[in-house]
């Protein structure tokens, strides 16, 4: 008996060891993946101005402001209308995009409303386009580069400020404004309502890769590195700041990056002062490119009726 044990002893002195190894190897290729990806998340590659505010015929100032972390320096047109401007309207791009956002596309919806009358500003945030910055927090430290633009904007101009905002800018709009009492209204298209819970639920749309292990893992390792906490960016929690200045929330009902629903909550908070237009068939952020006259006529109205509150 003792002969026949002996050989069963060994596989299993080098079973256990080579197990032991294989997982230790395998919790380290799932850390250096989500370490890449993270990174690859947070830095991704700049899309280049292609086009200026000239190339729609509009007259432009190309401007710095400086991020209201007061150390950052972002580039931006300022978009003036002929005469005394109705309104001051900031614009604010997507993740991964830049101040003229082609794919939404910003700069024919900026003529339609340098043409009514509102001046128009876009930028670059942080670590996009042609702006200061290293890291994309989607929407942590974003808000602070808004809050520049509109300490901007109120030094230098005397008409009332609105945001409109795209995606990662449409939360940025909800929190920046959150802040700044001197901001009329938000005009919110495709946001997010809370970062994350939504990276908890949608991170393998962006990663391609399985929620276990790898969402909790990236959501765990790049904000320690990083230094941010995604608290931060919860338009959820940011919206009763601002109620009751409206917020009209725009969105896809196909939208396949962005839920619906998450404009949804987050007017429901304040449907009394809050407004919804979801539509169908357009895809993340690309209503005004499938209904342009509808979604300029939504947008126009909004601003008509700051304009109005602000003479009241």
């Amino acid at each position: 008996m003792e002969l026949q044990l002996e050989p069963r002893r060994k596989v299993r002195r080098w079973w256990l060891p080579a197990l032991i190894s294989l997982l230790v190897l395998a919790i380290l290729a799932c850390v250096g993946i989500s370490v890449h990806v993270g990174w690859q998340l947070t830095h991704k590659e700049r899309q280049p101005i292609v086009e200026t505010p000239k190339d729609y015929g509009l007259s432009y100032k190309n401007v710095t402001f400086i991020s209201k972390d007061e150390r950052t320096k972002l580039r931006g047109w300022i978009i003036a209308p002929h005469g005394q401007a109705k309104m001051t309207v900031i614009f604010s791009h997507g993740y991964g995009g830049n101040r003229h956002q082609s794919n939404v596309p910003f700069l024919p919806l900026a003529k339609r409303l340098v043409n009514e009358g509102y001046r128009v500003i876009m930028f670059d945030f942080r670590a996009s386009g042609e702006s200061e910055g290293d890291m994309i927090t989607l929407g942590v430290k974003e808000k602070y580069d808004l809050l520049g633009v509109i300490d901007y904007a109120k030094h230098h101009y005397s008409e009332p400020i609105a945001l409109y905002g795209v995606s990662m800018g449409a939360a940025t709009s909800v929190l920046a404004a959150a802040l700044d009492r001197d901001v009329k209204g938000v005009i919110a298209d495709s946001p997010f309502s809370d970062l994350a819970s939504y990276l908890r639920t949608n991170m393998p749309v962006w990663t391609h890769l399985p929620n276990v292990p790898f969402t909790y893992l990236i959501m765990t390792i790049i904000p320690a590195l990083a230094d941010l906490d995604l608290g931060e960016s919860s338009p959820i929690h940011a919206v009763d700041a601002i109620a009751p200045r409206p917020v009209l929330f725009i969105h896809s009902k196909d939208d396949p990056s962005i839920p619906y629903e998450e404009s949804v909550k987050m007017y429901r908070t304040h449907s009394d002062v809050f407004r919804l237009w979801l539509m169908e068939k357009a895809k993340h952020v690309k209503s005004f490119e499938m209904y342009p006259d509808e979604y300029t006529a939504k947008v126009l109205a909004f601003l008509r009726q700051l304009q109005k509150g602000e003479r009241q």
